[in-house]
């Protein structure tokens, strides 16, 4: 019967401490082991679930010999000789696209990819499921405040109608972050409204009710953050905050479509596509995950 789970971070530990976290080690196996060795993950989640976090992260030379633990049911301690079977229950997660992973980086392995995944559960991003938004953030306030000891906030309709048109690309996250900021920046003031959430929401992409990406859809001569003097002018700094937010919108557009011009040119051709723009690769990949390209 199952009735544990034991869980590893594979991203958090350097790739020369993570066999010996997994599958143990023996006394005397490496300087500053400990007496009479140590068992690994695997052992200690004998009988049990192992929860590999961040698998998408695990150096290639540990991914080998993952697989063969997955396959023979077996570890052998670091340093060690003498197998010891383990009968163990595998869960994994990642924020990455596997499959590209295999297919443009090689940062991952096929075997063991094909290995895993069995049965497999792809969370959709927060832009498509705008309907959890206005539960999260009600949960989110609630924390707040009780972590705080401050008075429960509610959050203005407009303030929600920004959050729910936002296309999160950091998910829940992101969503977590921008609450916490606003609930603090409101004060005491019991509501949490549009000028106590930041910048990054006027200019950042958008997602409509299906989760489709937009373009930023703010002008330059559109009103923000109570930017009328009390004559109902707009201020300097309203103007400077509006030619500001015009080049970054600008800035932001043409550089997205040059990047979706040059992949659609190159058929998706990671390297190529690099060349062409005079980047490197992991510069393009974070690019193509900053605007919601891949």
């Amino acid at each position: 019967m199952i009735n544990h789970l034991i869980a590893i971070n594979c991203a958090a530990l350097p790739s020369d401490l993570l066999n010996a976290e997994l599958f143990g080690y023996v006394e005397g196996a490496f300087t500053g082991a400990k007496r009479g060795g140590n068992p690994g993950k695997f052992e200690a989640a004998n009988g049990g679930t192992l929860f590999l976090d961040e698998i998408g992260d695990m150096p290639v030379e540990q991914q080998a010999a993952l697989l063969r633990v997955l396959q023979e049911k077996e570890v052998v301690r670091v340093g060690g000789t003498h197998p010891i079977s383990v009968n163990v229950r595998i869960i994994s997660a990642t924020n990455k696209r596997l499959a590209q992973e295999i297919a443009y980086n090689g940062s991952f392995r096929s075997d063991l990819y094909f290995r895993l995944n069995v049965f497999s559960i792809e969370l959709a991003p927060l832009r498509r499921r705008k309907e959890d938004v206005p539960e999260l953030v009600e949960h989110f306030i609630r924390q707040f405040s009780q972590t705080t000891g401050m008075p429960l906030k509610s959050i203005d309709s407009r303030a929600m109608d920004m959050l729910m048109t936002y296309s999160w690309p950091g998910n829940i996250r992101e969503l977590r972050n921008v609450i916490e900021r606003a609930f603090y920046l409101s004060g005491n003031a019991p509501t949490i409204s549009l000028q106590h959430l930041p910048e990054l929401l006027w200019t950042g992409p958008k997602a409509d009710a299906t989760g489709s990406l937009n373009e930023p859809d703010i002008q330059p001569d559109e009103p923000v953050l109570g930017d009328l003097q009390p004559n109902g002018q707009p201020d300097a700094g309203t103007s400077l905050i509006r030619s500001v937010h015009s080049i970054r919108l600008s800035s932001w557009q043409k550089e997205r479509s040059e990047v979706e011009r040059v992949l659609r040119q190159y058929k998706g051709n990671i390297s190529r596509c690099a060349k062409a723009l005079g980047i490197s690769r992991s510069t393009l990949y974070r690019k193509l995950k900053e605007y919601q390209l891949m």
